[in-house]
């Protein structure tokens, strides 16, 4: 049997846990009384979050549906959404003048680095005292040619109105042959100076366009040899911007379409149209080998950028004050217009 002392021991620890035990249920009482007094203050704020995030996930949807809806329009004919493409090249045609059949001294050269010439205008003049010594000398050769010719057909003309008795058949033959010969040999004769007048013209060289006299390296009393290139004109009447585009934007372009360039150098915009879509650019994987085989390497990067395609714009205006050169860096918007939908 348990003694006395730990009967008083029991006991006490019984009251102590009681005690305790009612102290908690006060507490939950009164966090169950102020949870009761906090759900009419908390319940307009749970409202407003849970409509917030019903008009989020509206807001969601209506996003998915307009996305949904421009890739359907992407994918439409109309392709009436603007391409655009940076850091493309404008150019233009530059010509090599030089001497083509003639060559020598450099004795005149009446233009400068820079200036704008027209079209017929001189350039250079090669030194043509050669040149019209040999005209002279075909002069003279026409002139011989010419009176043999008119003395061979005169004596086939007098052997023919003889007789037999005068004059054999042969011999008259032999002098209308040797009449044919000499014909042609002053027909050789004109052509020989007509050849050497041309080579005179050609000791003056004109712009065969308008243009610009670029990079300027003649000088006077340079000797020209034939085929080299003594004056670079850049052509000013046909300029063009090279734009690449992405091949993932080129299902949207057709040659026509309004382009917009805008200059790297100036604020003003120049007004242009597609002019052609290149149709073939190098790939550097599939080469042909000595065989005119496809030579394809054994190691290929599948991860690849987009190809970008050449893009050639014509321009058809010009903003006053705007200076285009070879080699100028631009950005084009080309615009598509809307092309009838497939039914």
């Amino acid at each position: 049997m348990p003694a006395c002392g730990d009967l008083f021991h029991l006991s006490a620890n019984a009251r102590n846990l009681g005690r305790t035990y009612a102290t908690k249920l006060a507490v939950v009482g009164d966090i169950k009384r102020s949870l009761a007094a906090l759900l009419p203050l908390l319940a307009p704020r749970l409202a407003g979050r849970r409509d917030a995030h019903a008009a989020l996930c509206q807001n969601a949807r209506r996003e998915q549906q307009a996305r949904r809806a421009r890739l359907a329009a992407a994918a439409d004919a109309d392709f009436d959404t603007p391409v655009t493409t940076p850091l493309v090249a404008a150019g233009e045609i530059a010509r090599a003048i030089g001497p083509q059949e003639v060559s020598g001294r450099i004795v005149e050269l009446p233009v400068a680095d820079d200036q704008f010439v027209h079209k017929g205008d001189l350039l250079m003049v090669i030194d043509p005292t050669n040149y019209k010594i040999a005209v002279s000398l075909a002069e003279a050769a026409v002139q011989q040619a010419q009176a043999n010719a008119q003395n061979a057909e005169r004596e086939a003309k007098r052997r023919l109105e003889l007789t037999d008795l005068a004059v054999t058949v042969e011999r008259q033959q032999t002098f209308a042959s040797s009449a044919v010969v000499a014909q042609a040999q002053y027909q050789q004769a004109v052509a020989n100076l007509d050849h050497a007048r041309v080579n005179l013209r050609r000791t003056e060289i004109r712009s065969p366009v308008n243009g610009y006299v670029t990079n300027l390296l003649a000088q006077l009393g340079d000797y020209a040899n034939v085929g080299q290139n003594e004056i670079s004109l850049v052509d000013a009447d046909s300029f063009w911007v090279d734009g690449y585009f992405e091949e993932t934007n080129l299902g949207s372009i057709r040659v026509g379409d309004p382009a917009s360039i805008k200059l790297m150098g100036y604020r003003q915009i120049v007004r242009g149209h597609v002019g052609s879509i290149a149709r073939g650019i190098d790939v550097a994987n599939a080469q042909p080998n000595g065989q005119g085989l496809a030579q394809v390497h054994p190691i290929f990067i599948w991860v690849r950028l987009t190809q970008r395609i050449p893009v050639r714009v014509h321009i058809d205006h010009v903003p006053p004050g705007v200076i285009l050169a070879a080699g100028m860096t631009a950005t084009v918007q080309i615009d598509p217009r809307r092309r009838p939908s497939v039914q």
